[in-house]
Formats: C-alpha cells, structure tokens, sequence
C-alpha cells in the first residue's frame, strides 16, 4: 500500500465527514467520499436527528467519544454559526429507583473526569422552569453537555476535508467493491468506478447493504424512533433551557425556538430491512408518524412538563437510527478482506470521538483508545444469525433508558450455548447467565443447605440482584474441600504446524521455547506496549500449542498476522470441547485415583500439562488454577463432557464434593489478584502499570511492542491497577466507581466482589502510583456517598502461593 493511501469514504453524514477531517488533519489527503443523496442533507440518520449530546454512559470509551465531540464541534463553526450550544443536559427522577440511578450515573461521569452535579428538585426548576416541581426527586446536571447541528457539523468538517484535497461527490450510489488478492482495490457506483486502497464504509443504516457487497454481515437493525414537534409555546423562546431526559418514561426534549422536541424510546421497536428504506416518499431516513405509537409518550410528557398542556403535536417523524445486538457502534477492518474498513451504528453524540479513533487506528496502525467493545470482530457466529441480531438489537432500543444491572442478562434468544454439563447443571438448580451465548451457572440451589450460607454476609438491595448468599458458600467449601467449575465458555484455539513456535514467540510477550508438557502466562501486545489481552499457552507438542484465548478479537488479530506461507494455522476448538476445573484442597484426592497418570506435585508441577484419561475419558489436564487453589482445568471433547463430569462427581461424593458457579470463581480470583482482560485491563495499559510485568521477556527477541516497553518497568509507571478493600459487608461496589483521594477524584474502579475468605470488599482501581501505597485510605463513591476504602497489599489470599502448589 502506498505510503498515502487513495481512500473511498462511503456515506456523506456525519461520521463520513468526521473520519475525512481526521484523515486528511494526518495527511492522508488523497481521499474521495461518495454519497448516494445530497450534500450534506445527505438522507440518513445525520439529516434528521436532533443533535442531543449526553456524554455519561458507563462505558469509559464512550463518554470519551462524546468528550471529544462537545471539544471539536464546541470549536467549530460553518458560515459564522455555531455546530454546537452548550446548553447543558439535565437528567430528573420521578422515582426513587431512577433516583438512585442518577447517582450511580454522577459516579461515571466524575470516573471518565466529566464535570458533573446531583441536584435537588428546586434546582432542576430552576434550571429547567417547565418542569412539574412536584414530579421532581432530583436530578444529575452535565453543564458541558449540549446540542450539536448534525448537517451544519457534517458541512462544516467537509470543507476543512476539501481544502487539504478531499473530494466529495454526490449521486453515487455504490453497487460493488472491486478485489484482487484479498485486499480492496476500488469501488464501482452507478455512474463509474474509482480506485482505493482503502475503503471504509460510513453508510450508517445501509451498512448491511454495503457488507453484502463483500460478503461481510453487519449486525446492526434501522429502527424508527419518534420524534415530535409542538406547537408554539408563549414565553418559550425566552431564555436557554437545559436538554432534558426523563427517563422514567423513554423520553427526552429539547427546544426549537418557541417549541419543544419531544423524543420518545417507550413504543414498540418498529424495525425497517435496509432494502427497504427509502422505498417511500420525502426523506428516506423518515417513516410517517404513527400518532397512536405517541398516545402514552405524550401524556408522560405532559405529566413532567404541564405547560405542554396548553400545546398540541404539530408534526413528527419516526426517525431511523441504526441498533446493534449490545447497543455499541461497529469498528474495524473486515476479517478476510483486507483494506475494507467499517464505522457504523454511530450516533451524532460519538461521532467525531469515534473518527478520531478509526482515523488513529488507519493511520498509526491503532488507536489510543480501548476499542474492544466496539470491535466488529467482537461477536461470535451465532451471535451474527439474522434473527439473533433482530432480537437483540430490539431488545437494545427496548433499554436505552432503562435502569439495567451490570450482571442484567439479555433474554432472549436463550439458551443458546450450553456446555455438555447443561443437564446435570439443571438437576442441580443451576441459576444461569449468559455471556457470548453461554449459559453459565452463578450458583446452585442444590448448595442452599450448606451450612455456610450462613455466614454468607447480607448486601445492598442494588448489590443484592442476581445475587445469593449460595454464591458466597460455594467459594468458602472451594476453598475448605472441593469443587467443580464449568470453564467451557473460555475460548481457546489449537496452533499448529512447524512455524507454530516461531509464530507464537512473535505475537507474546513471555518464552514460549519450552519442553511439550509447559504452560505458560503470556501477552499480546500492541505496538505501543498497550496489552491487547492476556493468554494461556499450553504446549501440547513439537508443532502444537493449545490457547486460551479472551474474544473473538484474539482470533482475528492472531490470524491477520500468520504467516504468509501457511508454516502455521490456527483453529478454534471451543465449540467441541469442553472443561471442568477442579479445584480446591481435596482436588488431587479426587482426581488421582481414577487415572493411571501420576498428578503427584513431583510429577506434574504447577502450570504443567498432561494427556491423561480420567475413568475412561482422555483429557488435557493442565495444572491451573484462576481461584487460587490446587487443581486442574481438565479438557475433554464435549461427545465425553456427560460423562467427564459424571465421573469426577461420583468420585467426589466422598470428599464433600460440590458444584460452583461464577460468583463464587469471581470472588476467588480477585482475592488472588488475577486480573481480567477488558475489565481490568486493556490496550490503554502497558503490562507494568497492570502488575504483568512478570509475563515479559525482553530477553527472548522481538515480539510485537517490545521496542515500545524499552526503558518502562514497575518502578517508572505513573498509575497503577491497585487493590482496594472496604471493611463495609453490607457495600458491595460492582465496578465503574471513582475513587476519592483527599476529597478529590483520583481513580476509577474496574473490577469489585465480596472476598467471602477474607472477609471484606474488594475492589481493583486504577490509581495514580503515589496514591498505590499499602495502608493508604481512599474513598469509593457508591451512590452518591463516599465509603472509606484502604490500599491493599496483594494477593490478599496465600501471598505464598503454598495452596494452589500444594503436594498434599
């Protein structure tokens, strides 16, 4: 590819505007973008909506793409007006429960440094006077929040495109992606063709229309949304009012000169095909109102704000936006056509936070923010099935507003995956959630009569919602006894072929030029040094290496840098395989005499694998353990799990044997301070900062981002993942809260749980590295009030790693 690469943009909105400014800002000028309508009133989504920006979500990388909006639309101007007002946004309860959320929402907005304030009813009067104040039990007021003006912002960032050489060009509907060799080499549109060496779709909710074309699936659904205009209102134009959300009921407003806006998500999800939008007259992004759909949005509406009372609808829209499974945009590079690039289901609040980062991610080869969760290599297969992405993405829209619990499982459609143990985890009364597809148990009712549920401390109502104190027994009999976990949801793939070491080698961080039989910890890294995830690898032979993997998005990343001459391949075995971790003090008592294979700690030491049969099932047993404990992830081909799994219980029976769920496997691993990729870190962190500096070898050679880690170590970080205990029981943080230093924001946490052995809260924050001292005392904002936490030394549980190598 050239060094300036030529670069067909697809879809004149917003976010295709956005990505050309930030594309030809870094040089790449040699660009073109087509649109199918107008400029800049191009037909999508841009064209129509209402421009509200509310940067709080609970996502880090969101807020932060909206951050970056309100400061580059907040700067920019088109023919001397203003793309964005800073009116600020203004969030009111009517119920408690909304209440509760507010401050659960001011804690992330202090987390990602938001400015921020919970206010009381008088206050969201005064700040909003229609506002009914007997409605009102408080609010959450964003001051930098506002209204950008979608096509005047789109235009505006156009031109700056066009005078570094951009090229826009109306009417050209594109109807093919021209290839040679795996990698883009132009489009073709109704009228011609242009050449590219990249192509990055913006076609919003014609995404999927463009990813046919390349035989790409985009899971995003056009869904309609209603919005609706007043008639005048005396007075109203006088004075600026904050943008208003009243979540309680779907809604939101904002003002039109002497009329408000009303948005409303509480009708039904009104999905459209992409093949069909525009098939009607006017604007294709507009479907007709439906008044009936309104009814009840209305009277909400005139409930929060009695003066509409004296108004009526005067004309309305049901706008198409586009949805996704997990309601978050769609970025990245087609997995099998190189140079084919995707920014969809992206709303006008993120779009110039989320150029940057594509434009970052093109240009530098990676972004500085972690965009996992917006990855288009994030789904697994199933999860891209039509009817699947049609279910959730409506269940998406369903809970734009709602108040939804960080355990909260989608519902439907499950269950989907289920393990090969899914029966006798039934049997057991298995409480399931779901991640990925998987069921996975939480806990197990056949656990209730354990006496130690009783000492199972009471928690917080919020804290408390899938949630039991079963949970909290099955982790203290892991620890005292013996239990089996069910890991079959962790992905992993086999490597293979002569250049599977070398391969290897280069893509992680830790030395891999170990005997068949080794396990070892190890990163991915980015070529800046951030880590990408972590992995397992277990050498299996000579050519072959079993990996445990976090995502899809290692699958994609390990494959886009395979060797070109086929010396190794990677395939996924997750799905015809299953694991059973047997862990806790007895777990060698059970496990040893229903093998011929010698599990003696002589034998097979810590993070050292076997192939052994247990009963009559073979098995990879490998000498790992993520909770702390002796004992052995043992993997079978999921046609034997039944009976793996039967086998190991009948044996266990004796040793007070039980089955133990996700609650307890969390609790356990953060007493030992394991970290979880995504949660606690990710491609923003270098392995010191996040305490994994013992998983790199700068010895062994290259490896990608070994040049990026020269001169970093433990001792030069400015922040560090530290580990933080609240003596509270009854306060279980859940993950996502600011942490106080002095009064003063300093952190935020990742990862929290109950450490049922030692007896307190625990939560992982990410500090600055004066504020990391063992004895330290901090503060965690847990709806809205300030709990007294202290600086931990970690591992809280067996700092002598003696349990999890004990011969015994």
């Amino acid at each position: 590819m050239a060094l300036r690469p030529r670069v067909v943009v697809i879809g004149a909105g917003i976010v295709g505007c956005a990505i050309a400014d930030e594309l030809t800002e870094r040089g790449w000028t040699d660009l073109t973008v087509l649109d199918q309508g107008d400029l800049f009133t191009t037909g999508g989504s841009s064209s129509h909506a209402p421009g509200l920006v509310f940067q709080t979500t609970g996502c880090r990388t969101m807020t932060g793409f909206a951050e970056y909006t309100v400061a580059k639309y907040g700067a920019l101007d088109l023919d001397g007006q203003p793309c964005f007002r800073p009116v600020g946004g203004l969030e009111v309860a009517t119920t408690p429960e909304r209440l509760a959320d507010l401050e659960r929402r001011h804690g992330w907005a202090t987390a990602s440094g938001v400015e921020s304030r919970l206010v009381d009813p008088a206050e969201c009067v005064a700040l909003h006077p229609l506002l009914d104040p007997a409605k009102v039990l408080g609010g959450f007021h964003i001051p930098s929040d506002g209204l950008a003006a979608p096509v005047p912002a789109a235009e505006a960032q156009a031109r700056r495109a066009i005078g570094r050489g951009a090229k826009f060009l109306a009417r050209q509907k594109v109807v093919g992606v021209e290839s040679a060799g795996g990698r883009v080499t132009g489009v073709t549109t109704e009228t011609g063709s242009f050449r590219a060496d990249i192509v990055l779709s913006c076609a919003g909710m014609w995404g999927p229309l463009l990813g046919a074309l390349v035989d790409l699936t985009i899971p995003l659904v056009p869904m309609a949304h209603q919005y609706a205009r007043t008639s005048p209102l005396p007075g109203l134009a006088e004075g600026t009012r904050p943008i208003l959300r009243h979540q309680d009921a779907d809604l939101y407003f904002r003002e039109h000169g002497d009329r408000i806006g009303i948005g409303a998500y509480g009708h039904r999800p009104m999905p459209l095909p992409p093949h069909e939008i525009g098939a009607g007259e006017g604007m294709p992004s507009e479907l007709a109102f439906t008044p009936a759909d309104f009814e009840e949005s209305w009277a909400a509406a005139v409930g929060l704000l009695p003066s509409l009372g004296e108004a009526k609808v005067e004309e309305g829209v049901n706008g198409l936006f586009s949805f996704t499974p997990d309601g978050m945009p769609l970025l990245g590079e087609h997995p099998e056509l190189d140079g084919f690039w995707v920014a969809e289901a992206v709303w006008i609040t993120h779009s110039a936070g989320v150029a940057r980062a594509v434009a970052q991610w093109l240009v530098d080869g990676q972004p500085e923010a972690d965009l996992h969760g917006c990855d288009l290599a994030r789904f697994e297969p199933v999860q891209l099935a039509p009817d699947y992405v049609m279910a959730r993405s409506c269940q998406s829209f369903a809970e734009v507003y709602d108040v939804v619990h960080p355990l909260q499982p989608m519902e439907e459609p499950r269950p989907l995956r289920t393990s090969p143990f899914y029966r006798r985890q039934t049997e057991l009364g298995a409480y399931f959630l779901e991640a990925g597809g998987w069921e996975r148990p939480h806990w197990y009712e056949a656990n209730a009569n354990l006496p130690e549920v009783g000492l199972v401390p009471e928690r917080n109502d919020w804290a408390a919602r899938y949630w039991s104190p079963i949970g909290g027994a099955e982790a203290l009999v892991a620890r005292q006894r013996v239990a089996m976990f069910d890991m079959t949801s962790l992905k992993r793939v086999e490597v293979t072929g002569p250049g599977a070491l070398p391969f290897l080698q280069t893509m992680t961080t830790n030395q891999l030029d170990k005997k068949p039989g080794s396990v070892t910890y190890t990163l991915l890294l980015g070529e800046d040094g951030g880590v990408r995830s972590d992995l397992t690898v277990a050498r299996l032979g000579a050519e072959r290496f079993q990996v445990g993997v976090n995502g899809n998005i290692d699958i994609d990343w390990l494959r886009r840098h395979l060797p070109g001459d086929g010396a190794a391949q990677i395939h996924e075995t997750t799905p015809g395989t299953c694991c059973i971790g047997l862990w806790g003090p007895l777990a060698r008592a059970v496990l040893q005499p229903l093998s011929t294979t010698d599990f003696s700690h002589e034998a097979m030491g810590y993070f050292k694998t076997k192939q052994a049969y247990v009963g009559l099932v073979p098995v990879t047993a490998m000498r790992l353990s993520y909770v702390g404990e002796l004992g052995w992830e043992l993997y079978t081909s999921a046609d034997l799990g039944r009976e793996l799994w039967d086998t190991l219980w009948e044996a266990g029976q004796r040793h007070g044997i039980i089955a133990a769920g996700r609650d307890a496997f969390s609790s356990m691993r953060l007493e030992k301070g394991y970290r979880l990729w995504g949660t606690d870190v990710t491609a923003e962190h270098d392995p010191y900062e996040a305490g994994l500096g013992f998983a790199v070898r700068m010895d062994k050679g290259y490896f990608i981002g070994r040049d990026a880690l020269g001169g970093r170590s433990e001792e030069t970080v400015t922040r560090k993942l530290t580990c933080l205990t609240v003596d509270d029981p009854y306060s279980v943080v859940l993950g996502k809260e600011p942490v106080y230093s002095d009064g003063r924001p300093a952190g935020y946490v990742t990862s929290a749980a109950y450490g049922y052995t030692v007896g307190k809260n625990i939560a992982y924050a990410w500090l600055p590295a004066e504020l990391s001292v063992p004895g330290r005392p901090l503060e965690i904002e847990y709806f809205g009030e300030r709990i007294p936490a202290v600086v931990a030394r970690e591992p809280l549980f067996d700092a002598g790693m003696t349990r999890i190598r004990s011969a015994a």
